[in-house]
């Protein structure tokens, strides 16, 4: 299914974001985690593009935990943590010319820029490697740390200070607080001398260049890391206790001139078409350059134009990567075999041939789901076409080669149960996704449920990874989260079993008891309810905060269930059960199809006993959204009109982080209405209903109270 599938309904569009989400955000957690991509870039790419296109299709259907609002994923175990000063943000990305034509046009909108009028940018490579914030205090490096999930990162200091173009102290004109955030990398050079010394020892061969590079500077040992040869480039900064510069270009030289490299690749542009040039130019230089990159990255240049943009939820509005077309090879489908994740969905995955894609061994490709298969008509024994754009495991294009030996071959049959636990494996109408019904019986399924229950983005319990879950099912110490908690009963036990000792053994219990106060939206996201990811587990528990609210809801939401209007369908009748449930809940971004899954989800009896257990255990703490105050603080806004002094969606984000809720409609519930010139019917309606309207003058005058 594609979200440019013109003849996609409603329904089918809300199954497939609802796929999308699980997808990206597995895929994300693969690359930015475990440095280990089950994916190529053009394949996740493609993932992120259609989820975009299904949303700017069917705005409704925005859900709470799409992948337009993430950024990374959580940090791994084995490193401590860092709380970035300033989020490190993901960039948007654009495919072609017309892309970044629209990214200029977007901007100009936003802006209200003068017709005619030139924007000016800087344009770079876009390096393909691990992303590092390195902080200075005092002009010396104090932390360095990795992306992480946008908000939290590995502490990799000790690893940093051995890369010897990163500077260990800047001179006398930097400020006291600086941040330089860039790419570490390795050239091809230092890749191949890598590989060859790997081969020779008998240890890990890297699939590329960025992967070795993240590997290596994800080391415990930092003497691996120093043996190893790593590049820097800086490319922006976070916090700084002082400016640097007024403009993008004027920061990054002086950058340059305290030591930093900085890519030789940095231009600045006036307008697009002068952006489009160097992209073009560089496309062409790329095989001489000596290190990889997968793009070029635009910025408008003028901080004060930045900091007016600002950010939506995952990236800045004044940036684009602006991607290179992907490669392509041929080679033969070996098998399709069938991977159960942890919401039970059965993934169709490709064995391939080894085939070399770019300088990378391919040899697996997810297939997605069933009509997929379909879709593109692949049978095992298939000579296939493969798509890759600067990554492990590419996407497959289709079938190609004789017609005669194609239609000999057996069509794939995707199974109808389980390959892990034979339970039933079932597709609801409208949904592409096939699911296995053994829940907790289900042996991937439980696991994944623990896993994930546990995992970084969820309960966060260091320590209790994959190899010692599977440990403790294997062994009966844990069926269900709250067993977790009560692992300590086998502490003596454990402590005999091979690779335990009782220091480790005594950390473990000392991480699990530190999460039994653990934030009530962290606990509602590693409950694991469909659709429920972690954004909607935030925005619940910052509107309900403590969990007797969500208790009571849950049990308002299972109770709801009006009479069915005289005359009415069946599948009106439920969709007008799930608004009424999205009412209850009252919650922006949780709509239908999520207050549908948690009603369903606390209707199940042995959920409700699940729950239960673990709240004997465990203590979930308060959570409450901090924004700064000011006088539209817990008030209802809409804006309408022109404004003359920015757009609306930087009206709209200057609102929400004064801790105003901002609605698209006028209603009792409103507070303030902001009329710009030319202000209609919102207007009117908002004067009728006594709702106060100020002036865009007077809005202005409260964004100044709150800064």
């Amino acid at each position: 299914m594609d979200g440019r599938d013109l003849g996609m309904t409603e329904s089918g569009a809300a199954d497939r974001l609802a796929e999308l989400a699980a997808l990206i955000a597995e895929h994300s957690r693969l690359y930015y985690q475990d440095d280990a991509p089950h994916i190529s870039d053009a394949d996740f790419d493609a993932l992120v593009e259609e989820n975009k296109a299904l949303e700017a299709r069917f705005p409704q259907l925005v859900r709470a935990d799409s992948p337009s609002r993430r950024v990374g994923a959580p940090v791994a175990s084995g490193f401590g943590k860092v709380r970035h000063a300033r989020p490190m943000l993901s960039l948007d990305n654009g495919f072609s010319e017309s892309d970044a034509l629209e990214f200029e046009a977007r901007v100009k909108r936003f802006l209200n820029w003068p017709e005619g009028e030139a924007l000016i940018f800087t344009s770079e490579a876009k390096i393909d490697g691990l992303s590092l914030n390195l902080r200075y205090e005092g002009r010396r490096l104090v932390t360095a740390s990795t992306r992480g999930d946008g908000a939290e990162g590995e502490d990799v200091t000790a690893n940093a200070r051995t890369v010897g173009v990163i500077p260990q102290i800047l001179p006398d004109d930097a400020p006291d607080v600086v941040e330089v955030r860039g790419e570490v990398y390795m050239t091809w050079a230092a890749f191949q001398a890598l590989n060859a010394a790997q081969e020779a020892a008998g240890g890990k061969i890297f699939a590329n260049p960025r992967n070795a590079a993240a590997g290596s500077l994800r080391q415990i040992d930092s003497g691996v890391t120093e043996s190893r040869t790593l590049a820097f480039y800086a490319h922006g900064w976070g916090e700084l206790s002082a400016p640097v510069g007024e403009t993008q270009f004027d920061c990054m030289k002086r950058f340059e001139s305290w030591g930093f490299p900085v890519s030789d690749t940095l231009r600045r542009c006036n307008g697009m078409a002068e952006v489009l040039e160097s992209y073009r130019a560089l496309q062409q230089a790329r095989p001489t350059l000596g290190y990889d990159i997968d793009g070029l990255v635009s910025k408008v240049d003028s901080l004060a134009l930045q900091d007016r943009l600002g950010q939506v939820a995952r990236h800045p509005r004044w940036a684009l990567a602006h991607k290179f077309p992907a490669e392509r090879a041929l080679t033969e489908l070996l098998a399709i075999d069938i991977q159960v994740g942890r919401t039970g969905a059965l993934t169709p995955v490709a064995r391939l041939k080894p085939v070399n894609v770019g300088g990378v061994v391919v040899t697996n490709a997810t297939l997605h789901n069933e009509d997929e298969i379909r879709r593109k008509g692949v049978r095992v024994g298939d000579t296939v076409e493969l798509q890759r754009a600067g990554d492990v495991i590419p996407q497959i294009l289709g079938w190609t080669g004789d017609e005669t030996a194609h239609a000999a071959r057996a069509e794939y049959v995707f199974p109808d149960h389980c390959p892990q636990c034979g339970s039933l494996a079932v597709r609801e109408d409208g949904e592409v996704v096939r699911r296995c019904t053994g829940g907790l019986i289900c042996p991937a399924q439980r696991y994944e449920r623990l896993r994930h229950f546990v995992s970084r983005r969820a309960v966060d319990i260091d320590g209790l990874g994959g190899k010692s879950l599977e440990e403790f099912i294997a062994l009966g110490w844990i069926a269900n989260p709250a067993d977790i908690f009560r692992l300590h009963l086998h502490a003596d036990e454990l402590k005999g079993r091979e690779g335990w000792k009782e220091r480790s053994v005594q950390n473990l219990i000392d991480s699990i008891e530190a999460r039994r106060g653990v934030g009530l939206d962290r606990l509602l996201f590693g409950l694991g309810i469909r659709h429920v990811g972690e954004v909607t587990a935030r925005d619940l528990a910052r509107s309900y905060n403590v969990w007797p609210n969500i208790e009571a809801l849950l049990e308002r939401l299972v109770a709801h269930a009006p009479e069915p209007a005289l005359g009415e369908t069946e599948e009106k009748y439920w969709k007008r059960v799930a608004a009424g449930r999205a009412e209850l809940v009252g919650v922006g971004g949780v709509g239908p199809e999520v207050a549908s899954a948690l009603a369903d989800f606390w209707r199940e009896p042995h959920n409700r006993d699940l729950v239960h257990d673990l709240l004997r255990e465990v203590s979930p703490a308060e959570v409450r959204l901090e924004t700064r105050e000011s006088p539209v603080s817990g008030k209802t806004m809409v804006f309408t009109g022109t404004l003359q002094s920015m757009g609306r969606d930087e009206a709209k984000a200057k609102a929400e982080a004064l801790g105003a809720k901002v609605a698209g409609s006028v209603s009792a519930k409103t507070d303030i209405v902001v009329a710009g010139a030319d202000a209609g019917s919102k207007r009117a309606k908002a004067e009728a209903l006594g709702v106060q309207v100020i002036s865009e003058g007077e809005w202005l005058g409260i964004l100044a109270s709150g800064s």
